[in-house]
Formats: structure tokens, sequence, C-alpha cells
């Protein structure tokens, strides 16, 4: 049975969902004022991954991330770059949705948009207000009273005598209490806001996700993930809007990833030691990446460094060397070899994706013991790809990822080179095989040689 590190209980849990095979998954998307760093891949990957297993375990899911297109660094950048958030925004949100089909994400089935959620948005704020849970002050923010929900502190087990107020959106002078939080902020001039029953302004943070999630899953639903930067304020003030709108546990599993790190800190935009995934994409293939960012436990810190993206790039390389003088059988039964169930152990076991993926290395071990022509060689490799896919990674031909994106041009000079190199061989003429090589090697091209004969890759 899959067993899942629930946030909220401290422990691992046996996963059943609320309706018999459906999920309802809600993960926090991107504030789109910039481009996408490396801790956002991390967190997104992790959940494409817990995505593609739940669907491998015949569970229906109904994906949702939601985006933050209003915000009030949104309104910063737009007034910076002389436009407006709505032109900001949609360019960001293009940009996002390229570097992610780059790093073969899965869509999401609902990606909302805070801005196309006001009467939602406002119709939770209205019912907090009905039941004694918020306020509106004299300056016009509608804000949480955090003192009437009793569970308050539950998620992420802060002391709540040493909280001090520090929420992400302007507080106010008017406060109830220091840990109030704001719903809805009162109009600015200039600022993009929206009509409400407590005048223009526009909604807090957190009270978008509780809204959108509303919409889309329910009040009641079955797993909601994010980064672990998140667990406080933003998951824990979520949990209290929505607990007490709906009077339901909201959420029974909370999963949350760990953040990036780069030395020793957490890899972030607000500590500006950050690196977009579109600058890494253009420096690395988007598969050796994919690999690298499941490379730890969806739960523990994640090491960024060259050696470690090398590191991942040398294991695709033995994958895909194994796999490039074998033809896959397709049709291979999942459970063929045994390794299905050592990989769905290793998954069932909250999601280890380093454990599952040390079974595909087992798989290629016993492939590269076998004759390539063989069916059991046929079948292995089938396997592999298999367990590879629900992954999201070995979907390539071994071709494609060993010699890259090359032009045509340069692709035929090298092939050119190996076969006079080849003749020069079988001339014995060994100075000028190895000048050959040495002019491939020059090319970025390394050569592998067999009893089948002589290919090559990238270095």
């Amino acid at each position: 049975m899959l067993q899942i590190y629930n946030t909220l209980s401290k422990e691992k849990q046996p996963f059943t969902p609320i309706v018999k095979n459906k999920v309802g998954l809600y993960v926090c998307g991107i504030t789109v004022y910039d481009l996408c760093h490396m801790g956002h891949a991390r967190t997104y990957l992790s959940f494409d991954i817990v995505l593609r297993y739940l669907r491998h375990l015949g569970f229906e899911v109904k994906y949702v991330r939601n985006i933050t297109d209003v915000d009030d660094k949104i309104i910063q950048r737009a007034q910076q770059n002389n436009e407006t958030p709505g032109e900001l925004t949609q360019r960001t949100i293009t940009e996002m949705h390229a570097d992610f089909a780059a790093l073969n994400l899965l869509k999401p089935d609902v990606e909302p948009r805070v801005t196309t959620h006001m009467p939602e948005i406002i119709a939770v704020i209205e019912t907090l207000i009905k039941k004694g849970y918020a306020y509106q002050s004299s300056t016009g923010d509608v804000l949480f009273k955090v003192n009437a929900y009793e569970g308050y502190g539950k998620l992420s087990k802060q002391d709540l005598s040493q909280l001090v107020s520090g929420i992400r959106v302007q507080t106010t002078s008017d406060k109830h209490d220091p840990l109030d939080f704001i719903l809805w902020k009162g109009v600015k001039e200039g600022e993009i806001s929206w009509a409400s029953p407590w005048g223009e302004g526009r909604p807090g943070w957190h009270i978008e996700c509780s809204a959108m999630n509303h919409k889309h899953l329910g009040e009641h639903f079955d797993i909601h993930g994010g980064g672990s930067d998140l667990i406080f304020p933003h998951h824990e003030n979520e949990v209290a809007q929505s607990c007490c709108a709906y009077d339901t546990p909201y959420v029974n599993t909370w999963m949350h990833t760990g953040m990036v790190q780069i030395n020793n800190e957490k890899m972030s935009k607000s500590l500006d030691n950050f690196f977009t995934l579109r600058s890494v994409l253009e420096k690395h293939d988007a598969e050796t990446l994919r690999f690298f960012l499941m490379s730890a436990h969806y739960r523990s810190q994640l090491s960024y460094s060259q050696e470690n993206i090398d590191q991942a790039r040398a294991s695709l390389e033995r994958f895909y060397t194994s796999l490039r003088d074998v033809k896959a059988n397709v049709d291979v039964e999942m459970s063929y070899g045994g390794y299905l169930a050592k990989f769905e152990a290793a998954m069932n076991d909250d999601f280890n994706m380093p454990v599952a993926v040390a079974v595909l290395f087992d798989i290629v071990k016993d492939l590269n013991k076998l004759d390539s022509s063989s069916d059991e060689a046929k079948d292995t490799a089938g396997a592999l790809r298999h367990l590879g896919k629900i992954l999201g990674i070995l979907e390539n031909e071994p071709e494609q990822f060993l010699q890259g994106d090359l032009s045509q041009d340069l692709t035929a000079q090298i092939e050119a080179l190996i076969a006079k190199r080849i003749q020069a061989r079988t001339d014995k003429n060994w100075a000028s095989a190895d000048a050959i090589r040495d002019e491939l090697s020059a090319l970025g091209v390394i050569l592998e040689e067999s009893k089948t004969g002589t290919t090559w890759r990238k270095a």
C-alpha cells in the first residue's frame, strides 16, 4: 500500500482517497513576475512524478496547480517595466509553460488564476466575516482573526507565543492581534483593484488558494503540496481559512518538498542566489536536469552543483548506452523479471525516487549481460523503458540522447571521420587513426568501440 509522509501528522500514513480510486491533488503554483528558478523546478518535478505514479497505480487524478497573477511583486515589477500587470503576467506565464514543457512536466488538469476567481475569493471572505472569523479594519483591509481558530499552528507546529507578524503582504496598524492576516487589501492609488463589499481592493495571498481549490476540488480533498517554505505562514493560513469557512478537515495529506541549496543556503529569489531554470537548460539537456532533480528524496535538501549535474548525465548515458543496440519490447509485461515489484515497493514508501532509480540500475546490469538480439534482452529493455516512463525519463531514442541535437552537416562530418578512422585502422595506419581520434575529440566526440563496431556520443 502507498504510504505518504503527512506534514500534518509528521509521519508516514497509508494513503486512502476520500472517493475510491479518485484523487484530488492541489499544488501551490508560481507568482508569475519573473522566470522560474531551480527551486520551482524541484517542487513541480517532484509533484509531476507523484502525479505519474498515482496514475500508474490506477487512480483517476484531478491535478490543480494555480497561478498567482496579482501580487505586490507583480505590481512593482510591472511599474518598473512600464507595462501593465496583465502584460507582465501573460509573458511570464508563457515562459513558465515553455520551461515546464522542456522539463517534460505533465500539464495540470486545471490551472486557475487569481484574477479569474475574484467572485469565489470574495465569497469565502464573506463567509468568514459572517461566521465571526474575520473583520474589516479602518484602513479598508479585511483580516482573519487568528485567535478565533483554536487549531491555528497545527500544520507548522508553531508556538503561537513565539510568533510575530511577518506575513508576506503589508500589515496594517489596527489589527486586533499581531498574528491576524490580510484576506482583502484596500485599494492604493495606482494599483489594480476589483470591486467588493468592502470597497475597491484585491485579495491577500493566502485566501487565493482556499478559494481556488474549493472551486475545483471541493471543501475536502486528498493531497495539497508545495515547497517546504510554504508551510508557514501560507499553508497554515490556508488551513485556518478553509476549516473555518467550511467546517471540514480541508486536506487529508500535506506534502512538502525540500529546498534546492547552493553554498548551504536555500536557493531563492529573495536571497538573490538562484539560477533560473531557463539559464540551466541553456547549459544542460532537459532530461539530465530532470534526473538530477529526482536524485534525492523529494523531502530532502538538494545540492545544486556542476558535479551533481555531471553525475546525472553520466547515469543517463549508462541507461541509454545499454538500450542502444537493443530493440525494446514495448509489449513486455510490466511485472517482467520482478522489477516492477521492487520499483513499486520503493515508490510506495513515500515516493522514494532514489531507491526506485536504483531498480533501473539493476535492470541495466542484467541487460548488459545479455545478447542484445535475444528475446530476454528485448524484454529487459522493455521493462527499463516502462519504468523509466513512470519517472518521465528514457523516452528519447538512445542515439538522439547520446549524440545530441547536432546539425546534419556536423553529424555527417563526424560519421565521415569515423569511417576514415576505421579504414586507417584496417590499413594499420595507427598514426592516422590516432590523429583522426584527436580531431573527433576536438569536436566533442567520444568514440565507443565494441565487438559490434564503433559508435560515438557527445562528450
